[in-house]
């Protein structure tokens, strides 16, 4: 099947417009038994794979509202090479893709920044595929921040000591090395990273990852608990039907069981 997403060449970069910023979800194939790993149990590696799908259709979703107002365009920084055409149907139309290069997770990140800036973008917001509540404000924050100027560094903080959105104007790849990735400690890092480089720095409100048993429990308590407070996050339209599917059928101790 043939990817209907056009696909950017940093050695060939396509005319992008002016001034816009890159909303880019970092994002894995969603191929069963390759993503949502640490999900399996309670969910099936089939079960994880699709629920992936549906964060990827939620983030793009916000994504495609905060680009609304202008100033910004969805991107989805994939791999592995060859696997275009997985995101027909998942990410929007009007989303570009473009290939992660690089083995650790801090080259990803640096790659996709100097890509997205080499093909023209003004600047670049890196954001994870495991956060679908993420209200759309944030987004759009992010890219009115960047926009005016460019000795400055966006942060969404995770409560697990990560982050799930990086912005810049600038590639400072500083702010990704001697990080100790996948511990409690990023966010801190970047953050002495970012004041040691003399960067403006802007936190956007704390979120959470859904990546193992009890980020999925709170996600299950926020989308479809009925004695839970209005959520203040994204509506996540397709991760909701998916939980609450699950549930209807085979009840909630399949995947939210009580405290």
């Amino acid at each position: 099947m043939k990817s209907v997403h056009r696909v950017l060449d940093p050695q060939a970069p396509p005319p992008i417009p002016r001034g816009l910023c890159a909303l880019a979800v970092m994002t894995k194939a969603p191929r069963a038994g390759k993503v949502k790993t640490r999900l399996s149990p309670p969910l099936t590696p089939q079960e994880a794979a699709a629920l992936n799908i549906c964060f990827l259709r939620d983030t793009s979703a916000a994504i495609s509202a905060a680009a609304t107002a202008g100033g910004a365009r969805g991107i989805g920084v994939y791999t592995p090479v060859g696997e275009e055409a997985a995101y027909s149907g998942i990410l929007p139309p009007d989303f570009d893709l473009i290939l992660q290069r690089g083995e650790a997770f801090g080259e990803r990140l640096i790659s996709a920044t100097e890509d997205l800036l080499q093909v023209g973008f003004h600047s670049v917001c890196l954001i994870d595929s495991d956060s679908p509540t993420v209200p759309q404000h944030a987004y759009a924050a992010a890219v009115t921040f960047l926009a005016e100027g460019d000795e400055r560094v966006v942060l969404g903080p995770s409560n697990d000591g990560g982050y799930y959105l990086i912005g810049m104007s600038r590639l400072n790849r500083k702010l990704f090395e001697n990080i100790e990735w996948s511990t409690e400690r990023v966010a801190e890092q970047t953050l002495a990273q970012a004041k040691q480089l003399g960067l403006e720095v802007k936190l956007l409100p704390t979120w959470y990852d859904v990546d193992d048993r009890t980020t999925l429990r709170r996600l299950c308590a926020e989308l479809v608990g009925s004695t839970a407070p209005p959520s203040r996050g994204f509506e996540a339209t397709h991760t909701r039907a998916f939980l609450t599917d699950v549930i209807t059928r085979e009840g909630r101790e399949r995947i939210w069981p009580n405290e």
